[in-house]
């Protein structure tokens, strides 16, 4: 069965000067605002695109590495995985770092990094951010 999500957006202004709000809608968790200076510059308790995607990118992650894992026998303890997307006014998005920490009981780091490797390429927001760079650290804790 498929599945949709939304968010909507507001703006107001021009990219430099103007801001806005973006509202998580099909869970209906909350409504944070948004600005260049907050995605180009520092934070400043705003939200950007790149951090809405460095979240969708961890959670798709770690939840496609731990079925993996659990198909091969091994489902993992925990995993702790940090997705940073870096972001270069004027360029775009340059690419994409994965760090993933997992407690494994029954797999080597060898195989914990094969099956790191495989979530990263099949994980549907990795697919979906085809031709970013994406790089992966993966350890056991």
């Amino acid at each position: 069965m498929a599945t949709t999500r939304n968010a909507t957006t507001h703006w107001e202004g021009s990219l430099f000067e103007g801001a806005g709000t973006v509202t998580l809608e099909s869970s209906g968790i909350g409504t944070y605002d948004v600005s260049w200076p907050a995605r180009a510059e520092e934070p400043n308790g705003k939200t950007s695109p790149e951090e809405l995607i460095a979240a969708a990118h961890s959670s798709c992650f770690s939840m496609a590495l731990s079925n993996g894992l659990a198909k091969a026998g091994t489902p993992p303890q925990s995993l702790d995985t940090t997705a940073e997307v870096t972001f270069v006014p004027g360029t775009g998005i340059t690419g994409v770092l994965l760090r993933v920490t997992g407690q494994v009981e029954g797999i080597d780091a060898d195989g914990f990094a094969a099956a790191a490797e495989d979530a990263k390429k099949n994980c549907p927001v990795s697919q979906a951010l085809t031709g970013t760079t994406i790089t992966l650290e993966a350890k056991l804790a």
